[in-house]
């Protein structure tokens, strides 16, 4: 990370959503839970790895499904993170949600008990919740009946219990929401982080994205509507973004959650950042609950109000990261998209997918590919796209892929767009900037 030091005024004038100056906004902390490694180091490590971790369930029998691969998280121990009585209250949502908290406050450096509560908030998105408790939970009620179920339940199968119990693990009393918004939930979240502390709404935010979905009835709800890869004996090459072979994407589980702060308020307590959030758009296709508006041009706003809220023009970006879900219909959606939006500028820029280190996690996918957005700006690196061999008919941007992969150190980014579709129509689009301090 990059030490701040003394700042200029903001160049880009007043907030978007409302009178007087907008704040700063700063990523201080990053906290990944992934199938490509647990913590910062070990998931930078991930993404310079040119294998995919995604292989057959282990957690359950997928035997009757289509689809039988998926992104595990390997190595996780709850007990790291927490006390022995409290993990085994708490289902596997709540463990990633608390450990990825914990991951990127030690990350940051930050003691919440030096925040001001009232001025410490806490954004999260997930699209199933405590999904796979509920599902098991289930079966107990059809087996033993409402006597058997356990009755920590009701408090845990919720999204909320996401941003909840990370308020109540460090104390922050200010605004409070998870919200449930598909694919795009972890990037809202971030999103919506910004503009709290941008508004003066907050000071610190803690904001990303929590899934554990891989439970069965879930999981093959997904495999019916046949949106999943079918190659199931060649998991590490499954999911394959924008490549002309792509034929669904694989679920993963994962979080990921990231210190935002006021620039002021990180400066006062010498931290140190990765980069600065600097836009975010968001949009609704109105059109279909699975399929992309064949146009684009929702999505392509909510790239173009990322970057207009940044005060950002399509010259000034170097890179997207895409939501690149390795379906059909998404990746050439996309590209065309990112055409749409940056116009000439998208023949000049690297694109990458990175699900294929850490499956698609659903809602917390837009939260982990934030976090390597900053990553990559700090380290000045992009990772690959794996699997991409030959692209697919309506790909032609220029993909990052092993063959191209750069030196660490060696890519000029000033700013970088990432983006995340989700059912229903939702599109959303962050904009970063590489820290000048």
């Amino acid at each position: 990370m990059t030490p701040l030091e003394t700042q200029q005024p903001d160049p880009r004038g007043s907030s978007p959503w409302g009178a007087g100056p907008r704040r700063r906004v700063v990523v201080t902390g990053i906290g990944p839970i992934t199938a490509s490694g647990i913590g910062v180091d070990a998931f930078w490590a991930g993404l310079k790895a040119t294998r995919s971790p995604i292989r057959p369930i282990t957690r359950f029998d997928a035997s009757p499904f289509r689809s039988r691969l998926a992104a595990e998280v390997d190595g996780f121990d709850p007990l790291d993170f927490l006390e022995a009585k409290e993990a085994s209250r708490l289902d596997r949502f709540a463990h990633f949600s608390l450990a990825a908290t914990q991951l990127a406050l030690d990350d940051a450096e930050l003691d919440p008990s030096s925040v001001d509560p009232e001025r410490g908030a806490v954004q999260m998105g997930s699209a199933l919740g405590g999904i796979a408790q509920a599902e098991e939970q289930a079966g107990v009620f059809q087996q033993g009946g409402l006597r058997a179920v356990d009755p920590r339940l009701a408090l845990s199968v919720f999204a909320g219990s996401a941003s909840c119990r990370a308020a109540i693990a460090t104390g922050f009393t200010g605004p409070n929401s998870t919200n449930a918004m598909s694919c795009a939930s972890g990037t809202i979240a971030v999103g919506d982080a910004w503009r709290l502390i941008g508004s003066g709404a907050a000071d610190v935010v803690l904001a990303g994205g929590v899934e554990a979905p891989l439970a069965p009835l879930s999981y093959g709800a997904f495999a019916l509507i046949r949106a999943m890869s079918t190659r199931n004996d060649d998991g590490h090459r499954a999911c394959r973004p924008f490549d002309e072979d792509r034929d669904g994407f694989l679920m993963g589980e994962a979080a990921c959650v990231l210190v935002l702060e006021e620039l002021e308020h990180a400066r006062a307590r010498g931290a140190e950042v990765y980069a600065e959030i600097t836009g975010f758009g968001t949009s609704n296709d109105a059109h279909h609950m699975a399929a992309p508006r064949p146009d684009g041009s929702s999505a392509a706003r909510a790239m173009c109000t990322a970057m207009s809220t940044a005060g950002l023009e399509p010259e000034d970006i170097d890179h997207v990261n895409a939501h690149a879900s390795s379906t059909p219909l998404n990746d050439s959606t996309e590209s065309r998209v990112i055409r749409q939006a940056l116009g000439d500028r998208a023949n000049h820029i690297t694109v990458t997918g990175t699900k294929p280190f850490y499956g698609h996690a659903l809602g917390a996918s837009g939260a982990v590919e934030v976090g390597i957005c900053a990553l990559a700006l700090q380290r000045q690196w992009t990772p690959p796209t794996l699997n991409h061999d030959t692209p697919g008919v309506d790909c032609d941007l220029s993909y990052v892929t092993l063959d191209s992969v750069p030196e660490e150190g060696t890519v000029p980014l000033r700013n970088v767009l990432s983006n995340s579709f989700g059912f229903g129509g939702i599109n959303a689009s962050i904009a970063l900037s590489r820290a000048p301090f």
